[in-house]
């Protein structure tokens, strides 16, 4: 198949560009201009100019696909710079799935969120909503996935949560760190979306995606603290009441880690039934115990 691709230069769309190649599909992505170095190592990628947010980018850059995967999504805002999630999130889904109906292509695979829903209490999740239910109301053939928080090497999460443990003599924890994350490895949503190409039963279904096992971000801390060799990680529990207030008031600095929205995010937690995807793509989900290792594997080889 010849399928387009957006977001393609992200942590995700690399490893999905990886294995779409390597099961032989023909791949053409939409990067913005100087993004390119971005899809180093992908020299059987074509490369179509654009941007998901203009819709002028985008006439004929379907031309003759048979499919598109739109991976486009950001976790934070920074609203001084265009980066909103109504851009992201509704805007380019919207203009994407127009262009898939005037282009002629049928097939439609999405990337949402667990935790996404109408009655979403975050910017983030709502705009994840409304981006589903532009995706619900084509006449594509569609399959949205809803994936928990991912993780693999070079992966944002994991490389900030080792960053911390290796820097720190004791790790700030938000709350008491009881809240579950079920992580689900980067690998294997690529290949849902990969294998979701070949199976039309999976047409008009929305999946969620999650790891084999659920943990508490304590445990996720001690997990990643043994994969780089950390026997023990101290943790100092930070008092809600005092971390509120001070996030609200220092989010909208581009160089603070977290918004108000993250941390309501990170205190629902991050868990989902992920049984119906497992055996619709006959894939036995990963737990982080199981896959944080290899994140790391030059480290503790060095």
């Amino acid at each position: 198949m010849k399928v387009f691709v957006t977001g393609g230069t992200g942590f995700v769309g690399s490893e999905v560009l990886r294995q779409l190649i390597a099961a032989g599909h023909t791949v053409r992505a939409l990067v913005r201009p100087g993004s390119e170095s971005k899809l180093a190592g992908h020299d059987r990628v074509e490369i179509r100019h654009g941007d998901a947010t203009d819709p002028s980018t985008l006439s004929g850059a379907l031309q003759d696909c048979d499919a598109v995967i739109h991976l486009v999504g950001i976790i934070r805002e920074f609203p001084s710079m265009g980066i909103t999630f109504e851009r992201l999130h509704v805007e380019s889904t919207r203009n994407i799935l127009a262009a898939t109906q005037q282009q002629g292509v049928r097939r439609y695979l999405h990337m949402s969120a667990n935790g996404t829903g109408p009655t979403g209490t975050t910017g983030y999740h709502r705009t994840k909503w409304q981006g589903e239910e532009a995706v619900r109301a084509s006449a594509l053939e569609w399959t949205i996935f809803r994936p928990s928080l991912i993780f693999g090497p070079g992966g944002e999460f994991v490389t900030m949560l080792a960053g911390l443990i290796r820097k720190m003599p004791v790790v700030p924890v938000l709350g008491d760190g009881r809240y579950r994350i079920q992580p689900v490895a980067v690998a294997q949503v690529a290949e849902s979306f990969v294998r979701a190409l070949a199976m039309p039963e999976a047409v008009g279904k929305t999946y969620h995606l999650g790891g084999g096992a659920s943990y508490s971000y304590d445990e996720i801390l001690d997990l990643t603290g043994t994969a780089i060799g950390r026997d023990h990680v101290t943790k100092a529990h930070q008092p809600l009441f005092m971390v509120k207030p001070m996030i609200k008031l220092l989010e909208h600095s581009a160089s603070f880690p977290i918004t108000s929205d993250q941390l309501e995010m990170l205190l629902q937690g991050n868990v989902c039934d992920a049984v119906e995807w497992a055996r619709d793509f006959g894939i036995r989900p990963v737990s982080y115990a199981e896959g944080i290792g290899a994140c790391f594997i030059r480290d503790t080889q060095s």
